[in-house]
């Protein structure tokens, strides 16, 4: 019998050389592959503008030579014909280097997902470290355990232990956590960033820092307050900054001497007023009401920029218009005032 065909494991020796060339020619391919996909991809990302390329780009460069060198194994082994013991074997190790594989790719998306987002979200910096932490565990646990049972260990108990223990530990914890989840609502939501002016129930300033378990706001008094995310979220927040135009309601009274054709012209001169500041959008002027002692007016109009500064400049313009306008054509403002009548006291006396 000739060398070639003794066997080795049930297959010849000259199947064996066949499926080591096999390999070997895979393993040339793959790692042939693992340089020029990429760099192919790398090009074509520097022409478009979509981030996808970049993705691609990204995650295919953390493929592993390890992972294709047992690839390529795994190929020049099916061309044998191995014994139901050895075959699992194959089987089970190139099922463990691909989910390693997969982790390692997971973890590279990860890091791309939440480099991406820092870029537009450099305030969330440390929430988003800790939910890169928080994923990466998730992953490669998820990753330990398939390994265990494809290896054959029942990890049924595994699992049942691992969630006792972290109900545990959760209940230990629970107010923590809520007010770690409660900042990874804040980074994914975006109810509000740093630099925005926020009022929180009697509370009104400027947001600072967000952190994991609290977010501190500057008042306008000038101290710092601190509240727990998780409270921070039961409360109803306004969110100055993201207004793009102002409502400004506004009220003035006459005085009930105004003669009638006067009254007529002042919606007129308010209009006149408030189009004449930039930014402004008038919306209407009317003869509201008879007051206790005044005729009363109410004006509404838009200031289309949210800045606070630039609505009281707007507001102080239309009212010193309106005070000249008001001065030469003789229209009084009204302010309370209170008429006596006096009656004199009656001296007369019946005489005896």
């Amino acid at each position: 019998m000739s060398w070639l065909e003794r066997g080795i494991y049930g297959s010849p020796l000259a199947d064996w050389l066949v499926a080591l060339g096999i390999a070997a020619g895979a393993a040339v391919l793959l790692l042939l592959l693992r340089r020029t996909v990429p760099s192919w991809f790398a090009a074509r990302a520097r022409r478009t503008e979509t981030r996808v390329d970049d993705i691609v780009v990204e995650v295919l460069a953390a493929t592993k030579p390890a992972f294709l060198l047992v690839a390529a194994l795994y190929l020049g082994a099916q061309y044998l014909t191995l014994p139901d013991k050895i075959a699992r074997i194959v089987d089970g190790i190139a099922l463990v280097a691909l989910l390693l594989q997969a982790g390692a790719w997971g973890q590279r998306g990860i890091a791309l997902a939440l480099r991406l987002k820092k870029e537009t979200d450099a305030a969330g910096a440390t929430t988003l470290t800790v939910l890169g932490f928080v994923g990466r565990i998730v992953l490669w646990s998820v990753v330990a355990l398939m390994i265990l049972d494809n290896l054959g260990v029942n990890i049924t108990a595994l699992v049942a232990s691992l969630g006792i223990g972290g109900i545990a530990v959760a209940l230990a914890v629970q107010n923590i956590l809520g007010d770690i989840f409660a900042s990874l609502s804040i980074t994914l939501d975006r109810p509000f960033a740093i630099g925005d002016f926020i009022v929180v129930g009697d509370v009104l300033g400027t947001v600072e820092y967000i952190g994991l378990k609290t977010t501190r706001i500057r008042s306008l008094s000038g101290e710092q307050i601190v509240f727990s995310n998780a409270d921070l979220l039961k409360s109803r927040i306004h969110n100055y900054k993201r207004m793009t135009e102002r409502r400004v309601v506004f009220g003035f009274g006459v005085v009930y001497q105004t003669p009638a054709d006067k009254l007529e012209c002042i919606p007129a001169m308010v209009r006149e007023a408030i189009e004449a500041q930039p930014k402004t959008r008038f919306d209407r002027a009317h003869f509201k009401e008879y007051g206790d002692s005044a005729l009363t007016f109410e004006a509404v109009y838009f200031v289309l920029d949210p800045d606070y500064n630039v609505y009281m400049d707007m507001q102080q313009a239309v009212n010193l218009a309106l005070f000249r306008r008001f001065q030469d054509e003789g229209i009084g403002f009204a302010y309370p005032t209170r008429t006596v009548h006096l009656q004199p006291a009656d001296n007369t006396r019946e005489t005896p």
